[in-house]
């Protein structure tokens, strides 16, 4: 492949003390530092192949075959970059032959065969070590994962063969299935150990020292290596049931890669390792040549790129150094963007409030999280003592007279953040940036009556502020370059991924989802059933249905955003009279939830909102939801809101986890021909997200 970073697999051959011969010790290193993981590509592969080649013209000499990786990674899998230069289905089957007949040399070798994951090992690299006779893993190792059906991918270089057969069918479903699904969970090595996927776990320190002297044991026959019968026939068929039902939970059935993998663990069961190879190149092919795939490559292109370069964004040396942080608030989240600012920027941090008891509330809060963090043993009793000393609380915003970042979290209210700002002014230098976390009022109209307006900032954090990676920033029409560059410069010191957003009503992430949940409100307005209503939008790929992401959210929350949106742009953003009663009466959402988990409407919820007698069909709903979203996202393009559709799909993709194999949303709209009929043209090129023309 032309651009493909080459993994080569270097031989040498080594001693073990106690056992004649020589251990052949394969190094898999793409020649760059550990930030550049080593993946497979047809010379990488060809590399390993040539590596066995050489080994086994010493096979007299060769008592075992190890393979490593270089220092903090084993192999993260194929080189995905690649794919667009698969053009046919023929070739994407050759790609999943090649790497089960380089691969299966480790498996059917006669010699013995281990994998020394002393890192990461993810995708093929983990179909590597899973298909040698032995492995040791790495304490230190970072992540352990099959990742394949978070992209669209099946694990098609043997791990839906091996994996299940080593571990059994349920294990197996969830590093596959439920992991991958799970936003890319990965195992930590205790797991991988706990679940049978590594034989002996060593330190980090001394690691392929320790794995070579159990290597030894091994082959010397002194240590023998038991693994456990696995349980076919009924756990076998409950596992997939599961793996089916979290499919379900988490894509609705719209996602085709995790129910071929299915498939797939369901031949292993019964199949020899070469049929179910066979099967899975021809999986494999079915979803390299699918649309779903190349739109989750684009998205993980966008998370893994562009996420960590923001379009737009000023020079990094403009900014300002932040040695002090202020707060302005000291509830649920303040006290969160508090905990986040000491525990990533380790400064000085101050809360306020209007009273002790929140002050003294939030302070609280950050110590208790520490206190936490401590007692995990994920921060030293040092760490945890300086992090907390670097917190206080004060009724005095005199505090802030040598803070240089200042953050108000207060109510979404434009009159209180004008007065909040205004009487900062009073105490911070002139250089303090001052952010506001608004989440859909105007920056510009909130620094429109300061001295300095140029100092002001969105920061629109998403809840909850540890997990969450989005962070839209605001750009008013005063902001300034160096206010900005500050801006982007904490938030890549606080791990968020940020999107640079002109100032305009609800910015990019709560206008789209508003709009989508509007068309699905007014649905049920117009007679449409709850549940029914609900469901038709499955295939947009909200990480949950509207409803549930509406109690999830808070009905009052979600009427406030519509409020403001509709005072903005009445033609398109209603107020649901039905959204308004639940919110009268207090109501947390529209369902409740049974005994078995499962939920229903609320027959009170039911009876209070006013519905009309045009119900509409499934397929009304999400024509009507998905035709909006297109109209929507032309006009913030149109409006320079962000600097391209990108920049919609990331914060769809990281404000909210939409799905990966939709692209975000502007590929699925291209793809189902929404965005041409609706707005006249494609959002992406042929190509970008999508099969090549």
């Amino acid at each position: 492949m032309s651009a493909e970073v080459v993994t080569r697999a270097l031989v040498r051959y080594v001693a073990v003390p106690g056992l004649p011969g020589d251990v052949a010790l394969i190094t898999l290193d793409n020649g760059l530092d550990h930030t550049r993981p080593s993946t497979f590509g047809l010379a990488g592969l060809s590399s390993l192949d040539g590596a066995f080649d050489e080994i086994e013209a010493r096979t007299p000499t060769v008592r075992a075959i190890a393979v490593t990786g270089k220092p903090f990674i084993f192999a993260v899998g194929a080189d995905l970059s690649g794919v667009p230069q698969i053009t046919t289905r023929e070739q994407a089957v050759e790609v999943g032959a090649l790497g089960h007949r380089v691969f299966r040399r480790f498996k059917d070798s006669t010699i013995p065969t281990f994998a020394l994951v002393n890192g990461a090992a993810m995708g093929g690299g983990l179909e590597l070590a899973l298909h040698c006779h032995f492995r040791t893993l790495s304490g230190g190792a970072g992540a352990i994962a099959l990742p394949e059906c978070f992209l669209g991918l099946v694990p098609g270089w043997g791990g839906t063969q091996l994996l299940p057969n080593l571990i059994g069918a349920d294990k197996a479903v969830t590093v596959i299935i439920e992991n991958a699904l799970n936003q890319n969970r990965m195992l930590k090595p205790k797991q991988a150990l706990n679940f049978g996927i590594a034989d002996v776990i060593f330190s980090p320190a001394d690691f392929i020292e320790e794995s070579l002297r159990w290597l030894g044991s091994v082959v010397d026959g002194a240590l023998t290596v038991t693994r456990p019968e696995i349980d076919r026939g009924d756990a076998w068929a409950a596992a997939l049931a599961r793996g089916t039902a979290i499919a379900d939970m988490k894509s609705g059935g719209h996602a085709p890669a995790p129910y071929r993998a299915l498939e797939l663990m369901r031949l292993a069961e019964t199949a020899d390792f070469p049929a179910g190879a066979a099967a899975e190149e021809q999986a494999l092919a079915d979803l390299l040549m699918s649309e779903e795939l190349r739109a989750g490559l684009y998205s993980f292109d966008l998370v893994q790129k562009r996420a960590k370069r923001p379009a737009g964004a000023p020079p990094p040396s403009l900014a300002r150094a932040v040695t002090k942080v202020g707060i302005v608030g000291a509830g649920l989240m303040a006290s969160q963007l508090g905990l986040l600012f000491v525990q990533r920027l380790e400064v000085q941090v101050i809360l306020t409030d209007i009273d002790q008891a929140r002050v003294d509330k939030g302070v609280g809060y950050v110590h208790s999280e520490i206190d936490k963090l401590l007692q995990k043993r994920r921060i030293t009793k040092d760490k945890a003592n300086r992090l907390r000393g670097l917190v206080k609380g004060s009724l005095s915003k005199e505090e802030f007279a040598d803070a240089d970042f200042v953050i108000e979290a207060v109510f979404e209210e434009m009159a209180i953040k004008k007065e909040v700002f205004a009487g900062l002014e009073a105490f911070v230098s002139a250089e303090c940036v001052l952010a506001t976390n608004t989440s859909s009022l105007s920056v510009t109209e909130m620094a429109g009556e300061l001295k300095h307006p140029e100092r002001v900032v969105g920061l629109h954090f998403f809840n909850p502020v540890a997990v969450l990676p989005l962070l839209e920033v605001v750009r008013g029409e005063a902001t300034d370059d160096s206010t900005l560059a500050t801006a982007f410069a904490v938030g890549k010191m606080l791990r968020k991924s940020c999107v640079l957003v002109k100032d305009a009503p609800a910015f990019v992430f709560n206008r789209l989802v508003t709009r989508a949940l509007g068309e699905v409100i007014g649905a049920v307005d117009d007679g449409t059933p709850f549940a029914l209503a609900d469901r038709a939008v499955g295939e947009l790929g909200l990480p949950m249905s509207p409803f549930i992401l509406l109690q999830l959210v808070g009905p009052a929350v979600a009427l406030h955003t519509a409020e403001s949106l509709h005072a903005a742009f009445p033609e398109r953003f209603g107020v649901s009279a039905g959204l308004r009663a639940l919110v009268a009466a207090g109501k947390p959402g529209v369902y409740t939830w049974g005994a078995d988990g499962q939920p229903s409407v609320d027959p009170e919820v039911a009876a209070l909102w006013p519905q009309g007698a045009r119900p509409l069909s499934e397929a009304e709903v999400l024509d009507r939801a998905r035709s909006a979203l297109a109209e929507e996202i032309r006009i913030l393009l149109d409006d320079g809101v962000v600097a391209a559709p990108q920049d919609v799909d990331l914060c769809l993709l990281l404000g909210g986890g939409w799905a990966f194999w939709n692209g975000g949303i502007t590929a699925y709209l291209d793809r189902t021909g929404v965005a041409e009929k609706v707005t006249g043209r494609r959002f992406l090129d042929q190509g970008v997200a999508s099969l090549p023309g």
